[in-house]
C-alpha cells in the first residue's frame, strides 16, 4: 500500500478547517487548497496559518483558501484520502443557496468553480499553441507542414471544443447531469450547426440597421434562428447549462421515477437547445461582444495608464480572488477578437515579485527565510508567486508594496508596446509564446513583453535593495493569536461568556459549588470541544449526564438563559460566574429536546431545576450530551479544582472548590 507523504499535514488541515463535517467541498489550483466551508467561523485560522507546510490562509470569494505552495497536488491527494471525501473532494456545491454570500463573492465563486478544474490543460493547450506560433515565426516549421497541423490541432482543439469542456464544469457547478452539460456544449460545436453561420443562404436580416442586425440563415419551426459561432465561446454555454439546471430540476419533479433515467435528459435537451439557439445564444454572444468592446475601449483610452493600474493591483486581485473576473474577460476577448490586451498587462507582476524575493533572499541572515526564498524565486520564474507573496513579502508589508510598484512599471511598458495575448498560455517564462501573433510573427509587441519582464524583475530587485533591507529579518506582523491559542467558538453562548469573563480582575472569596447534574465526571481537557477543553472560556469540569435535568449549583441569579435551552448561565451570591453548556454543538438543534425552566434575571436557590433536556433525543440527532460546567471568571480565583474522588456524582453533591 502506498504511503501517504502528507498524511499528518492533511489531518492538521482538516482539523484546522473545522473538521470533515464542516467541509462542503475542496478542490485545488496551482498552489492552494480551496475549501467551501459550512461555517468559516468554526475554522482555526490563526492556528492553521502557523502549521508547518501551510504558507497562509486566505478567506475570499466565498472560499477558505489554504495556501500550500508548489506541492499542493500531492497534499490534496492525501487530504481527500485522509478526509474520506467523495468524488476527489468535489462535494457538490450549494450554489444558489448560499444566502450569506454577497453578489461579488457569488460571482467569484461561480467563475472560479467553473474554470479552476480546467486551468492545467487550458494553460497547457495555450502553451502548445504559443510555441507552435513561435516555431512558425522563427522559420523552424512551415504553416503548411504536417508537423504544424498536428501541433496546432493539439493546442487548438481544447479551445475549439471549449463549450464541451465548460459544459462539464458548468454542469458540476449548477448540479446538472454532467453528460447533459457536455452534450449541450457538443451540440453548440456540431459541424452542421457551425456551418450554418457561414452559409451563403440568407433568408432575411433581422434587426436591420441596429447593433443587433443579424442575417437569418435558417429557422426552427418558423422561428428565426440567429446563428452564432459558438466554438471557443464561454458565456453562451455557461448560461445554457444554467438554464438547463432549472429545466432538469423541474423535469425530475414531474416525471415518474420509472422513466426518469432517459426522459429527464430528453426533456432537458429538447427544451434547452432550441431556447439556447433562439434566445440564450444570441443574447450571450452580444453580451460577450459588449464586454469585449468595453474592456478594449478602456484599454484604448490609455494603454499605458491601464498597464500601470493592472500591474499595480494584479497581485491584490489574485489575493482576493478577483482575478477570476479578468480570466473570463480574457477568454471572451480571445474568442471574439482573437486577442486580449487586458490580462497581459499583469504579466510583469510575477517577475517583479520574484525580483523582490531574490533580493530578500540575498539580504537575509535568517536561514529559514533563505530556505523559503530560494524555492520561491524558482517557482516565481515560472509564474507561481503565492509562496513568495504569502511566505515572504506580504507578511513584511513593504517588500510587497515594492513589488507592486515594479509590477506597475512593467504593466505600463506592456501597454506602451501594445503587447497582446493571442492564446491563454502558460505562466511566467512560459507565457512569452502566447504574445506572438501567428499572422504577423515576432514584432515589437512581443519584444515589449521581454522588456517588461526584465524591467519588472530588475526594478523589484533594486527597490528591495534600496528601500526594503530593514524589513527582511524583522518578525512578520502577528496576525491574530499565537498558534497554540484556542479557536474561537461559533456558539454565541460561548462567545458571550468569554467576553463577560474578561471584564473583572479582582479575586473573589473562596466558595464551593454542587454538581448541576447527575452523571459521570470527565476532566474538562478530555472533552471533544476544543474551545472548552483548552480552558479558553474558563476552568471547570464536564459531566456526562444520566438524568436530563440541570440544577442550580448554588444560590444566585440567572444571567444567561439561551432561547434554545442548550445553555444556562448563573452568577452566584459569592460572585462566581458559571456557564453550563448541555452537550457539544447542540445549538444546532435549535431548541429541539430542550426546555428552559427559568428566564434571565430570575433569582434561584441551590438545587432549583434550570433546564430539562431529552438525552435520547439529543443523542439520536447525533450530538454528545457531555456538559461542561465552566467558571467563566476563573481568573478571579487562584484555583478551581474538583474536590471529590468519585467517578460519578449526584446533582446535589459538592463538586468544585473555588479559592
Amino acid at each position: 500500500m502506498k504511503t501517504m507523504k502528507y498524511e499528518d499535514l492533511s489531518k492538521k488541515i482538516i482539523d484546522g478547517v473545522g473538521g470533515k463535517e464542516n467541509v462542503n467541498s475542496v478542490v485545488h489550483c496551482t498552489t492552494r487548497l480551496r475549501f467551501k466551508l459550512k461555517d468559516e467561523g468554526a475554522a482555526k485560522t490563526d492556528r492553521l496559518k502557523t502549521t508547518d507546510g501551510v504558507i497562509t490562509v486566505v478567506q475570499s470569494g466565498g472560499q477558505y483558501q489554504v495556501v500550500i505552495g508548489n506541492h499542493v497536488a500531492d497534499v490534496y491527494d492525501d487530504l481527500i484520502k485522509v478526509g474520506g471525501f467523495q468524488d476527489g473532494g468535489a462535494v457538490p456545491d450549494d450554489y444558489g443557496e448560499k444566502s450569506d454570500m454577497n453578489l461579488l463573492d457569488r460571482f467569484i465563486d461561480l467563475v472560479s468553480g467553473i474554470f479552476t478544474p480546467i486551468l492545467g490543460p487550458l494553460c497547457a493547450a495555450g502553451m502548445i499553441k504559443g510555441f507552435t506560433a513561435m516555431f512558425v515565426a522563427l522559420g523552424w516549421i512551415s504553416s503548411t507542414s504536417g508537423s504544424y497541423l498536428i501541433l496546432h490541432a493539439i493546442g487548438d482543439a481544447f479551445f475549439y471544443f471549449l463549450p464541451v469542456i465548460l459544459g462539464y464544469t458548468s454542469a458540476n457547478k449548477f448540479k446538472v447531469d454532467k453528460f447533459v452539460g457536455m452534450a449541450i456544449g457538443a451540440i453548440l460545436c456540431y459541424p452542421d450547426i457551425v456551418a450554418i453561420n457561414s452559409s451563403k443562404t440568407i433568408l432575411y436580416t433581422l434587426f436591420k440597421g441596429t447593433f443587433f442586425a443579424s442575417q437569418i440563415h435558417t429557422t426552427f419551426f418558423g422561428i428565426p434562428v440567429i446563428m452564432m459561432n459558438y466554438t471557443s465561446s464561454v458565456i453562451p454555454i455557461i448560461l445554457a447549462v444554467w438554464f438547463a439546471s432549472h429545466i432538469e430540476k423541474w423535469a425530475r419533479k414531474v416525471i415518474p421515477d420509472v422513466v426518469k433515467t432517459f426522459l429527464v435528459p430528453f426533456v432537458t435537451l429538447i427544451v434547452t437547445l432550441p431556447v439556447t439557439f433562439i434566445v440564450i445564444g444570441p443574447i450571450a454572444t452580444w453580451l460577450s461582444t459588449a464586454i469585449s468592446d468595453v474592456t478594449v475601449a478602456i484599454y484604448n483610452f490609455s494603454p499605458v495608464f491601464a498597464g500601470l493600474l493592472m500591474g499595480a493591483f494584479w497581485q491584490v486581485f489574485v489575493m482576493f480572488g478577483l482575478h477570476w473576473g479578468f480570466v473570463a474577460v480574457m477568454l471572451t476577448n480571445i474568442a471574439s477578437k482573437g486577442y486580449d490586451p487586458i490580462v497581459v498587462l499583469s504579466f510583469a507582476a510575477s517577475f517583479a515579485q520574484t525580483g523582490v524575493v531574490l533580493a530578500m533572499t540575498l539580504q537575509t541572515k535568517n536561514e529559514k527565510t533563505r530556505s523559503i526564498g530560494i524555492p520561491a524565486v524558482i517557482s516565481g520564474i515560472f509564474g507561481v508567486t503565492e509562496p513568495a507573496i504569502y511566505g515572504l513579502s506580504l507578511p513584511r508589508k513593504r517588500p510587497f508594496v515594492l513589488s507592486c510598484i515594479a509590477a506597475a512599471v512593467g504593466g505600463g511598458i506592456l501597454g506602451f508596446f501594445g503587447t497582446k495575448a493571442y492564446v491563454n498560455g502558460g505562466l511566467g517564462i512560459f507565457a512569452f509564446p502566447s504574445y506572438i501573433n501567428s499572422a504577423s510573427g515576432i514584432n515589437m509587441a512581443f519584444y515589449g513583453s521581454i522588456i517588461a519582464a526584465v524591467v519588472g524583475a530588475a526594478l523589484g530587485f533594486i527597490l528591495q535593495i534600496l528601500f526594503g533591507k530593514n524589513y527582511v529579518d524583522i518578525e512578520p506582523a502577528a496576525e491574530g493569536v499565537p498558534s497554540d491559542a484556542p479557536a474561537k467558538s461559533t456558539d454565541p453562548v460561548a462567545e458571550a461568556a468569554t467576553v463577560e469573563s474578561s471584564t473583572t480582575t479582582v479575586f473573589n472569596k473562596a466558595t464551593t459549588l454542587a454538581s448541576p447534574l447527575s452523571g459521570k465526571i470527565i476532566p474538562l481537557n478530555e472533552i471533544e470541544d476544543k474551545v472548552f477543553a483548552s480552558e479558553a472560556m474558563g476552568k471547570g469540569v464536564a459531566i456526562e449526564p444520566t438524568q436530563g435535568i440541570v440544577y442550580a449549583p448554588a444560590d444566585g441569579e440567572v444571567i444567561l438563559a439561551f432561547p434554545t435551552g442548550h445553555a444556562v448561565g448563573l452568577k452566584t451570591t459569592d460572585d462566581a460566574e458559571l456557564l453550563m453548556h448541555i452537550g457539544m454543538d447542540t445549538v444546532n438543534l435549535e431548541g429541539r429536546g430542550f426546555e428552559m425552566l427559568v428566564k434571565q434575571g430570575d433569582q434561584v436557590k441551590a438545587g432549583t431545576p434550570l433546564v430539562k433536556f431529552n438525552i435520547e433525543e439529543i443523542k439520536a440527532a447525533g450530538y454528545s450530551v457531555v456538559t461542561p460546567l465552566v467558571i467563566t471568571n476563573s481568573k478571579n480565583y487562584h484555583t478551581v479544582k474538583v474536590i471529590t474522588d468519585k467517578n460519578e456524582v449526584d446533582h446535589n453533591e459538592t463538586l468544585l472548590a473555588l479559592s
